[in-house]
């Protein structure tokens, strides 16, 4: 589920989609990790647990990343609000998230790098 952009803030919201108990990465090879990605081929985010968090680009790829450091508010179902400056997603780029029946978000997290995942051909 894609939100809209708030031009007045900044921000970007984007609903998380619900995370299944297979391996989402199941049949995929680690690429070299990239600053950013673009935020207009990726349907997402994706909360699978405390550490990670996957963006899909158009069904062939998917693109890994997580909070720097602890961030004890991702959890799945949650929303993730993430500020974009452009049409980009990048490393230490800031993110919120707000649980399900709640309407006050958590306090800020940041990116790590993005690292894709694509099918073993």
């Amino acid at each position: 589920m894609r939100g809209a952009v708030l031009a007045a803030t900044g921000l970007l919201t984007v609903g998380m989609l619900g995370a299944g108990n297979s391996d989402p990465l199941a049949g995929r090879v680690a690429g070299a990790p990239v600053r950013c990605i673009d935020i207009q081929r990726n349907g997402g985010p994706e909360i699978i647990d405390s550490q990670t968090i996957l963006y899909r680009e158009s069904g062939k790829r998917v693109w890994k990343t997580g909070p720097v450091g602890e961030c004890a508010s991702l959890r799945p179902l949650d929303t993730v609000i993430v500020e974009v400056y452009g049409g980009q997603l990048c490393r230490n780029d800031r993110f919120r998230t707000v649980s399900v029946g709640m309407s006050i978000p958590s306090g800020y997290c940041r990116f790590r790098d993005f690292t894709p995942y694509d099918r073993v051909k």
